[in-house]
């Protein structure tokens, strides 16, 4: 069989598969070429353009650093300026003095020189100083320049200058610090890329960088690529030029990305051996929206806004769409954790932790003598604006004394803590105000009348005070000590301040070891019960007893219910302990006689918990006590807050068939009213009547009417605090059906409850003659 010749391009391309996979193969490779190519640039320009973007922000930080060191240096010149003593010897030209002083300025500034310049251009007090031409300095200081560049002997040093006037003036005192190689090396720690610093006079600068623009990045190759940075100083001595010179290795920077370079060959290589079998649309349609996401990230990392164009619904397009997402929400997100993370949302004042940054940092660098009031405000009956105007309401009310506090204390730091909590830094020139005058100052401007949507609200807060360093010297330290004054001052009344004492401190303590012990005691069983006799006039004998708490602490001994039960109402304890009364009540009076009644105390509190109907049925049932053998006392403050369900609670109880008492009546408000609201078993009068029946008072007249109306209203009356045969005889006349008091008895121990009775004692019960 004879064949035809076979051509060199049948050899070559003999196939189209062959033909697409060697054309593609070839298209891939140039595209791959050009994308290392353009990506070794653009790294080699990232690279350049990251490094003099760096040089730039450490210029900025040199420049910072070293006018934040010259006003330390002035505050530190202006303080002993001021001294009344420092300027008397300088006025008399007192050598000894101004040394001495010259000499602790110096320890406390931490700089090496420090002297007098009179103003005749002398130098009154050199203080180690070698300056070379004083008068050179007098022409900047007489212009009033505060800073600048000197020479001292033959260095360059930074010069900070205060004004001496007694009360004219009469010279300047200046502290310098030589801006020496160790002083350069230092500030250079500070960088973030490794940068020489030095200061020299512009006429000594290198060859190559006078010519240059000041303030300017600019690259000048030696044997080496550098960046250099020349920036002009001020100066406080005439005829000097002085130039800060930072200088950056170019080479270096650049070297750390050779691996790159080197990587992104490799990765070439093996993307051409890994596509040869991909078709060259797929090529096409992925090379495209690669490169542009590539150029897109290198764009997010430099801190650029970049958005792609979605061309397809594919996985490309996808994933364009992700990342448009990612970058504004990666944007929108740095946005809000920094404004959210260090600002009030509702009234963009600092927070909680800005303002303790701000005390932390403040604190650290008070000036001898100088003080910071740290103020915590909370404002009076928040809560009565927010129920009765509504929540908006209340937080236009916080907006509005946000905005007037703003206005009226622009020099202090003005911070809201949450809720209706707001704190204030200021501080304290002891030469103008007294702690005290600042502080009514600032409570006057929380005392005004605004005006929200129509509606009037009365605004006044109460403050707590806490002075650093004296009360403390950290941020946390001072907060507390301002909120346990703030505690002092709500408890004395609204609208008042109160400066912290140690002894607050202490008090605090004490309360927090008190509520430990409490929530113990009713753990461990350190309650006990009293009985208070209650003696009904018409029968001549004891006819029931009222339940008293007493509490034997383990190391205190007995503490009295004066000093624990508000306690317990403040810190919600009074429910539990309120229901273990009630259980142990039913207890004990269950095995007394089926006569004797027990009368138990419900606070408010108590009586606002859900669970108190359910609480005393199952301590009836559980002891077998009957119903109408237990008395449930209440006050008016239950009134307070919603009637109607205080006497759908009330009827719920009376259904149980507890008889209700109404305690210390005729001590409230609306006595009356409750009265016609509720028909009450019992109403009992309040001791404080008992006690003005010896003093020629209305007293007989109020009890009369008491006794009266109650029964009028089919009630019985109770007077408590009966002390006296006097005080029962009048109780007696006037119609009063059970007295209780010290005549009878003193409240006594469950077991002795047998004793007053006269039980055991030949049966017979204690009579009143």
């Amino acid at each position: 069989m004879t064949e035809g010749p076979l051509s060199f391009d049948a050899l070559r391309f003999g196939s189209l598969k062959l033909r697409i996979a060697v054309l593609y193969a070839g298209l891939f490779a140039l595209v791959l070429a050009v994308v290392v190519i353009i990506a070794g640039n653009g790294l080699s320009r990232f690279g350049e353009n990251s490094a003099a973007r760096d040089m730039a922000s450490n210029a900025r930080v040199f420049d910072e650093i070293i006018e934040l060191r010259a006003r330390q240096m002035r505050g530190a010149a202006d303080v002993l300026a001021r001294d009344f003593g420092f300027r008397e010897a300088a006025a008399t030209r007192d050598a000894p003095t101004i040394d001495s002083a010259l000499e602790s300025l110096q320890m406390r500034s931490r700089t090496d020189a420090a002297f007098v310049l009179e103003l005749d251009g002398s130098l009154l007090a050199e203080g180690g100083a070698a300056v070379k031409s004083p008068e050179a300095l007098w022409y900047a200081l007489d212009e009033g320049t505060q800073h600048g560049i000197i020479r001292l002997g033959d260095e360059l040093a930074l010069a900070a200058a205060a004004p001496i006037e007694a009360p004219d003036l009469i010279g300047w005192l200046v502290l310098a610090q030589p801006l020496d190689a160790t002083e350069m090396e230092r500030l250079t720690h500070l960088a973030a890329i490794d940068i020489d610093a030095e200061v020299a006079l512009k006429g000594n600068l290198p060859q190559g960088l006078t010519t240059t623009a000041e303030g300017k990045v600019f690259e000048h190759e030696t044997t080496e690529r550098f960046l250099y940075q020349v920036s002009e100083l001020p100066t406080l001595e005439d005829g000097l030029e002085p130039r800060l010179i930072l200088r950056h290795s170019l080479t270096a920077t650049l070297a750390q990305y050779s691996s790159l370079n080197y990587l992104l060959a490799v990765l070439a290589f093996c993307g051409i051996a890994a596509v040869i079998g991909l078709s060259w649309r797929v090529a096409r349609t992925v090379t495209g929206p690669l490169q542009k996401l590539d150029e897109a990230t290198r764009l997010l990392g430099e801190g650029k806004e970049v958005t792609l164009k979605v061309d397809t619904h594919d996985e490309i397009g996808r994933l364009a769409s992700s990342f448009n997402a990612m970058a504004n929400a990666i944007e929108e997100r740095e946005r809000e954790i920094i404004h959210v993370g260090l600002h009030d949302g509702l009234t963009g004042l600092p927070n909680r932790k800005l303002f303790i940054e701000q005390l932390n940092l403040k604190a650290s660098r008070l000036a001898e003598g100088e003080q910071m009031m740290v103020i915590y405000a909370d404002l009076d009956d928040f809560k009565v604006v927010n129920d009765t105007l509504g929540h908006p309401s209340g937080d236009a009310l916080l907006r509005e004394v946000a905005n007037n506090l703003r206005n009226q204390l622009p020099d202090a730091l003005v911070a809201r803590l949450g809720g209706d909590e707001f704190a204030i830094k200021i501080t304290l020139d002891n030469a103008k105000e007294s702690p005290a005058a600042v502080a009514e100052r600032v409570q006057a401007c929380f005392e005004r009348t605004v005006m929200i949507d129509g509606q009037q609200a009365e605004c006044s807060a109460s403050l707590g005070i806490a002075i650093a360093p004296g009360d403390g010297s950290e941020g946390v330290t001072l907060m507390k000590n301002a909120d346990l004054a703030l505690y002092r001052a709500k408890s004395e009344g609204k609208s008042t301040y109160q400066f912290f004492e140690p002894e607050l401190d202490a008090q605090a303590r004490l309360r927090r070891q008190t509520e430990l012990d409490l929530r113990t005691a009713l753990r461990d069983g350190h309650f006990e019960l009293n009985f208070q006799p209650l003696y009904s006039l018409a029968e001549e004998k004891m006819t029931g007893f009222e339940a008293l708490i007493r509490w034997n602490h383990p190391e205190r001994g007995r503490v009295s219910p004066a000093e624990f039960i508000p306690l317990a109402e403040e810190t919600g304890l009074i429910v539990p302990i309120g229901d273990w009364v009630v259980r142990e009540a039913c207890r004990q009076a269950a095995l007394w006689p089926e006569d004797i009644s027990v009368a138990v105390n419900i606070s408010p509190k108590q009586f606002g918990s859900p669970g108190l109907a359910n609480t005393i049925l199952q301590a009836l049932s559980g002891s077998g006590l009957e119903p109408k053998r237990l008395e449930l006392e209440i006050t008016e403050s239950i009134f307070i807050a919603d009637v109607e369900r205080t006497l759908s609670t009330l009827y719920s109880l009376r259904n149980l068939g507890v008889r209700i008492a109404l305690d210390d009546f005729g001590t409230g408000y609306s006595s009356l009213s409750y009265l016609r609201s509720f028909p009450f078993d019992k109403v009992k009068i309040d001791r404080s009547f008992v006690e003005d029946l010896a003093n020629g008072g209305n007293a007989h007249a109020v009890i009369r009417a008491i006794t009266t109306l109650a029964d009028a209203l089919g009630m019985d009356t109770l007077a408590e605090g009966v002390e006296v045969h006097e005080q029962l005889d009048v109780l007696r006349r006037e119609g009063c059906n059970y007295i209780q008091g010290f005549l009878f008895s003193k409240p006594v121990a469950g077991d002795q409850v047998f004793d007053v009775l006269g039980i055991g004692h030949g049966g017979e019960r204690i009579r009143v003659a």
